[in-house]
């Protein structure tokens, strides 16, 4: 399996009040290709903090990412900037759109600032709106934002993170703003993504979301104390049941 994402030594530290906040402790990381990982742990022990540094939203105060081949640590924020946007997807728990775009405009708008494949306006439209159908969402195209579903929307945003072709997804609490039946409606379209080969890190507090993924990542305190290989979902409901079980026996033992 080659590797997409490497991290070692990964520090993160804050100065608030001359108080030294120490929110990742030597992170090391490794994350192959087509896996699909989720990160938890108690609020506040650096989750969201590995997310952006490793996907170069924030600057690491020490350590090494490699990503791709590319050492995103040497990189300057416009080449980073360019990474980002070519090479990788982003979702949020907070539906980020413009609100003056229709949902497809939105969807295609990382494709047409990034021109990575030559395409036309048309063939980007085309683009966005064969992966509107493909998420059931195409009924929507020309719909405002404020005029769709919090399920709906949340499909657009990974439809939005696929229009450029990313090696991965990072997935910042991609459900923690929906109900349980959008939940799993939209963990269901990132399984089919991660099933075609797109690499996923999913941040989570939800039990139910990380049992779907192929291994778990314990944070406590700024540092990983727990890797549990879980191997890759079938879809099938009876196993999924098996799983939560036993990702809900490990976290206890790790104090969730």
């Amino acid at each position: 399996m080659n590797t997409v994402l490497e991290a070692k030594g990964l520090c993160k530290t804050y100065v608030v009040n001359k108080r030294q906040i120490n929110v990742l402790k030597n992170i090391d990381l490794k994350i192959g290709e087509g896996e699909m990982i989720a990160v938890m742990g108690p609020s506040g022990s650096g989750k969201s903090t590995l997310l952006y540094c490793i996907s170069g939203m924030d600057r690491a105060t020490a350590g090494d990412v490699i990503f791709n081949g590319n050492d995103i640590s040497k990189l300057s924020n416009k080449q980073l900037s360019k990474l980002r946007l070519d090479e990788m997807g982003f979702i949020f728990q907070q539906m980020y759109m413009m609100k003056n775009l229709s949902v497809l405009d939105n969807i295609i708008l990382p494709a047409v600032h990034s021109g990575k494949n030559k395409e036309s306006r048309k063939e980007i439209e085309e683009r966005g709106r064969m992966m509107m159908r493909k998420l059931g969402i195409d009924d929507i195209v020309g719909n405002d934002i404020n005029e769709v579903s919090g399920g709906q929307l949340q499909r657009a945003c990974i439809c939005r993170s696929m229009i450029n072709t990313p090696k991965m997804i990072f997935a910042d609490e991609p459900t923690g703003a929906l109900n349980r039946t959008s939940s799993d409606e939209v963990m269901d379209e990132l399984i089919k993504l991660n099933s075609g080969g797109t690499t996923v890190l999913c941040v989570t507090h939800d039990p139910k979301v990380a049992a779907k993924c192929s291994r778990v990542l314990y944070l406590v305190d700024g540092g990983i104390v727990g890797r549990k290989e879980m191997g890759h979902f079938s879809g099938d409901p009876s196993a999924l049941r098996d799983r939560e079980r036993e990702l809900n026996n490990w976290l206890f033992d790790l104090g969730w």
